[in-house]
């Protein structure tokens, strides 16, 4: 397996994780990746989220940086702004292009973590 093939391996566990990520609140790169069992490897979260396409139905915009802020990118063409204002639709609120993580930071149940480690064949309720 090459060194790209296992970055893009954890692709599907990123997604699965994101997905449980509920409505009105966010999570960073950093926790996705712990979630996942990729300490320290929040870019890779980043990079799998970059790759996520609307017939995906990830709720990408749901994934913040560690300071509360949408990392900002010009690769991106825009969606910076759209990230926002997704995640203001939703009830979130900004203050100078920051959000207050203790507010609005998504704090995952034991059940949750501990399904995210042995998956049964349903996801747990959020």
């Amino acid at each position: 397996m090459t060194k790209q093939s296992k970055k893009t391996s954890c692709y599907p566990k990123i997604y699965e994780i994101v997905k449980l990520i509920p409505y009105g609140k966010v999570a960073t790169y950093g926790q996705i990746a712990d979630l996942a069992g990729l300490i320290g490897q929040p870019r890779v979260v980043g990079y799998a989220l970059y790759r996520v396409v609307d017939s995906m139905e990830i709720p990408w915009h749901r994934v913040i940086n560690t300071k509360g802020e949408v990392s900002r990118s010009a690769l991106r063409d825009g969606n910076d702004d759209l990230q926002q204002s997704l995640l203001e639709g939703e009830g979130i609120v900004f203050n100078k292009r920051k959000l207050d993580l203790s507010v609005y930071r998504w704090q995952p149940s034991f059940t949750t973590i501990n399904w995210l480690m042995e998956p049964p064949n349903e996801p747990p309720a959020v």
